[in-house]
């Protein structure tokens, strides 16, 4: 069987920011999000993947999540640039996804209120839309 371990490692994940504003009780509003990805190429050994994920609950709440992937590639492969920003657009993006989804969940499952459950995202439109922003 041929080896089928990626290149991308994640090595660390840190949540830069946590944010959650109360502004009102529990109402019908439906929550808006908005996600940005940000990506770093570092010295060549480790690149950072930023998601921030900005919600908005009209007269309920706010929150605000800040979440980074620290990547490394593996050192025996010969990799492409191309190859290299396409592995982190994508394939890292799809690694952190699960972590800010959870971390959502984990700000709203508070008494008084919905707890939110980030859907599915298509992450390739995702990263379509930031490199056309």
């Amino acid at each position: 069987m041929n080896n089928i371990n990626s290149v991308l490692s994640l090595d660390r994940l840190v949540f830069d920011k946590l944010e959650f504003v109360r502004k009102g009780f529990q109402n019908e509003n439906e929550i808006e999000f908005q996600i940005e990805i940000q990506v770093g190429i570092g010295d060549g050994k480790v690149s950072k993947v930023t998601l921030i994920l900005k919600g908005n609950k009209v007269d309920e709440y706010d929150l605000f999540i800040s979440l980074s992937g620290y990547f490394s590639f593996d050192e025996n492969e010969q990799i492409e640039n191309e190859q290299i920003m396409t592995l982190l657009n994508k394939n890292a993006v799809a690694i952190l996804m699960p972590y800010l989804r959870s971390q959502a969940s984990l700000l709203t499952a508070q008494p008084g209120m919905d707890c939110v459950v980030l859907p599915p995202f298509n992450i390739n439109k995702m990263v379509e839309s930031e490199s056309t922003n």
